[in-house]
């Protein structure tokens, strides 16, 4: 099996992984700092190793595209997205797009995509010196 075929696996199992505690805090975690804070921060590592399935290497600025993927998306809950395209009174794409804005939402994204360009990084560096 190739190295590339092999990370892709590995990214696969860390999406359903974090898709999986992401699920466990919004359904069973209703407290003011694990679900509004590190769910918000996890959520831009499931959409990183989501698209790292599909693209395992050469985006050398993933962490930084999918914060601004998450700060757009978090930006159109300021201008209610969701009512202008008609879903408000869908739970899901309440829930998928969100209902609100909040700036600290974007200080999680930006920190979980900090640890990512860290992690990033590091693996990096470990990779050049297995060469």
């Amino acid at each position: 099996m190739s190295d590339k075929k092999k990370m892709k696996i590995v990214y696969a199992a860390l999406t359903v992984l974090f898709l999986m505690v992401e699920i466990i805090i919004a359904l069973y975690v209703h407290d003011d700092f694990i679900r509004p804070y590190v769910g918000d921060g996890l959520v831009v590592m499931v959409i990183y190793f989501f698209i790292r399935i599909w693209i395992p290497e050469k985006v050398r600025l993933l962490p930084l595209y999918v914060f601004l993927f998450a700060a757009f998306v978090e930006v159109m809950q300021y201008f209610r997205l969701v009512e202008l395209l008609g879903l408000g009174d869908s739970r899901f794409f309440r829930i998928l797009l969100g209902s609100t804005f909040d700036f600290k939402d974007i200080i999680c994204y930006g920190a979980g995509c900090l640890i990512l360009g860290i992690w990033e990084w590091i693996w990096k560096k470990q990779k050049r010196r297995k060469i």
